[in-house]
């Protein structure tokens, strides 16, 4: 077969299919490959008239079709699928040839494959894709992580075709070394739990707390995304509750089953945090949430436990919660993302990748789930100061969080009041209130430990660690 395709894309389901046909409309020619023959004759068949492509029937055909050095596109299930293809792909290509694992890869793995492909002289791109199959083939949000000559071999393709944000720069950066790109795509997805979560709440209080109908609620949050809470997550929202159920007529969101589903990207978030060291409690209780509306024989044990009676506000105070509610989600939110740029922050650390906090933020602009015009602030606050420990340390947005804390207040104790679960609003004021505090209730915590497990404790006014003999009441020095 004459190499002639500039790039091939091999796993033709929903999210390789289109991101095939985007390079297709950016002028590229695409080798196409899916182990069901039936998927390459498909898109053929459908979308050939968008491009130039090339069909290969096996692995071999579609390494002889793509021009040197290759650039070769995994998107396959993640996990033992991606390993096959990877192993199928690696005799075949030459040192100085490039793979990309554009699916939802867990980056622990991605660290492995990119040092098994290294020492063969290939070169391995672990790139995270968002925006779902809208994204894939419009413009989504790329996030590459790997050796700097993989993404410059790639690079003008992944700008092509990414997202454009609002001031026309493409969502898509170098984001590090090996892993670096699929945790900052794992960590996206972590946030994007948590957003939905806190969305969710605000929905469900209002709806408890006014007796408003769906439609009306849609409204509520139309006018927000017009504001600072403007997003691709709040425009979805407003347009769930204003649909009506074809067959019922009834809002459609009252007609889908209340149990969230989830693939698992929020849980390797949580997981991943906890190896680090690092809190991200806004995330981890919408990843619990979404888990507890699944436990049907636990949920339906707690239906007899008592509550609360209902009450229904007048059309003032339901004015004034609305306005409490709309301080509450942008707190919380600012909140969610302060600890995931603070997750990638870490890792960066941890795995010597050197993330740059306002290239992520600046990805994120266009393209995926998680965008938002107060992204443009983050990015900002990241560039004028790269070592921010948190974003509540940029004075912008510690002043706005700050102005929000009574009615985030507010809003937690009314829903506590009346019986409504608000897990991720409650989480996210607790991390508020625990970075405000000077001091905490750790050191109880050290004591206690130091009690029953002899794990010593440090103290305010001289260094080094202590243990107290607690049958004598004698402080001893611990031995380093």
């Amino acid at each position: 077969m004459n190499p002639s395709a500039h790039i091939g894309v091999t796993g033709l389901a929903v999210m390789g299919r289109n991101l095939a046909r985007n390079l297709a409309r950016h002028g590229y020619t695409v080798a196409v490959h899916n182990r069901t023959p039936a998927r390459t004759t498909s898109l053929l068949a459908e979308f050939g008239h968008e491009g130039t492509f090339v069909a290969a029937d096996s692995a071999k055909a579609m390494v002889a079709a793509l021009q040197r050095p290759r650039r070769l596109i995994v998107m396959v299930q993640a996990g033992r699928p991606t390993d096959d293809v990877i192993a199928e792909y690696a005799p075949l290509l030459d040192p100085g040839d490039v793979v990309v694992d554009g699916g939802n890869a867990h980056f622990a793995d991605t660290r492995r494959r990119e040092a098994a492909l290294r020492e063969r002289g290939i070169h391995f791109l672990g790139t995270g894709i968002s925006g779902g199959e809208e994204g894939a083939l419009n413009g989504p949000s790329i996030m590459p992580g790997g050796s700097p000559e993989a993404y410059r071999l790639l690079a003008p393709a992944l700008t092509d075709i990414a997202g454009i944000t609002p001031d026309g720069t493409p969502a898509v950066a170098h984001l590090g070394a090996d892993g670096a790109g699929h945790f900052v795509k794992m960590v996206h997805n972590g946030i994007e739990y948590a957003d939905m979560q806190l969305i969710a709440e605000a929905y469900h209080l209002l709806r408890h707390a006014t007796g408003w109908e769906p439609a009306r609620i849609a409204e509520v949050f139309r006018q927000w995304n017009t504001g600072r809470l403007n997003s691709y997550l709040v425009e979805v929202t407003a347009e769930v509750l204003a649909h009506h159920d074809a067959d019922t007529g009834l809002p459609f969101v009252d007609v889908i089953a209340d149990a969230a589903e989830q693939k698992g990207t929020g849980r390797w978030t949580v997981q991943t945090a906890l190896d680090l060291g690092v809190p991200v409690s806004g995330i981890a209780e919408a990843v619990f949430a979404r888990s507890l509306s699944g436990h049907s024989a636990l949920r339906a044990a707690g239906t007899a436990l008592p509550g609360p009676a209902p009450t229904i506000l007048d059309e003032r105070d339901a004015a004034r919660l609305t306005e409490q509610v709309e301080q509450a989600l942008y707190a919380s939110k600012v909140i969610s993302y302060a600890q995931g740029l603070h997750q990638i922050q870490a890792a960066g650390d941890a795995y010597g990748w050197n993330v740059d906090l306002a290239a992520v933020a600046g990805v994120w602009r266009a393209g995926c789930i998680i965008r938002a015009a107060f992204l443009d602030r983050v990015r900002d606050a990241y560039t004028a100061g790269p070592g921010l420990p948190s974003l509540l340390a940029d004075p912008g947005f510690a002043h706005e969080v700050g102005d929000a804390q009574l009615p985030w207040r507010l809003v937690v104790s009314r829903a506590t009041r009346d019986g409504v679960p608000v897990p991720a609003f409650a989480a996210a004021l607790a991390h508020y209130d625990t970075l405000r505090t000077p001091r905490l209730p750790a050191a109880l915590t050290q004591a206690q430990r130091d009690y029953f497990g002899a794990h010593t404790y440090r103290r305010t006014d001289r260094p080094g660690s202590y243990h107290i003999r607690w049958d004598t009441d004698r402080t001893e020095e611990a031995a380093l």
